[in-house]
């Protein structure tokens, strides 16, 4: 009961995660590029889960997150120099047909993001030598980010994460 099987992952070469799970979903890099694997986490009829396509972007999506504070919000980063933001319906609905959000295209491929931990709506993520840090200011009625970013490595990054408290944000590059 606790496996699910049967599902053709893509094996890409990324910094980030290639599995993440909310309350909800559990979404995993697809073996089309650009695409994401969505399984409920709950069981349906007879313990039978369908597998939905979640086609995120034109290129291989490097890393995404689910947000701490929505389990239906998902953020994806893609060799295509986005970030896209995505409600995931409720149980039994159709994938989103586009992202909430679009930020991008950035200065290179985004490999890592991440939500914070005590923060409602706000994302960090990392391209190249730069961090961005997005914040949603309308809440979850809307999203219209505003955006900051720190230039401080001075080569590639290769990891980030937020202080469990949030009031740190990690980085380290090669």
């Amino acid at each position: 009961q606790a496996w699910i099987g049967g599902i053709r992952a893509g094996s890409v070469t990324s910094c980030g995660n290639h599995v993440k799970a909310s309350c909800r979903w559990i979404a995993f890099n697809a073996e089309a590029a650009g695409v994401l694997g969505i399984v409920p986490l709950e069981c349906e009829d007879g313990g039978k889960r369908t597998v939905s396509q979640l086609c995120c972007h034109s290129d291989v999506v490097t890393d995404f997150d689910f947000s701490p504070f929505d389990q239906l919000l998902l953020a994806t980063g893609s060799a295509d120099q986005t970030v896209k933001v995505w409600r995931l319906p409720e149980s039994g609905q159709d994938m989103p047909g586009g992202a909430g959000l679009t930020l991008g295209p950035g200065g290179g491929p985004v490999d890592m993001l991440q939500f914070h931990p005590t923060a409602d709506g706000v994302l960090a993520s990392g391209a190249g030598k730069r961090v961005t840090t997005s914040a949603n200011p309308m809440g979850r009625g809307g999203w219209a980010a505003a955006q900051g970013s720190l230039d401080s490595h001075g080569d590639q990054l290769q990891s980030l994460t937020w202080k469990r408290d949030g009031c740190l944000l990690g980085t380290s590059c090669k």
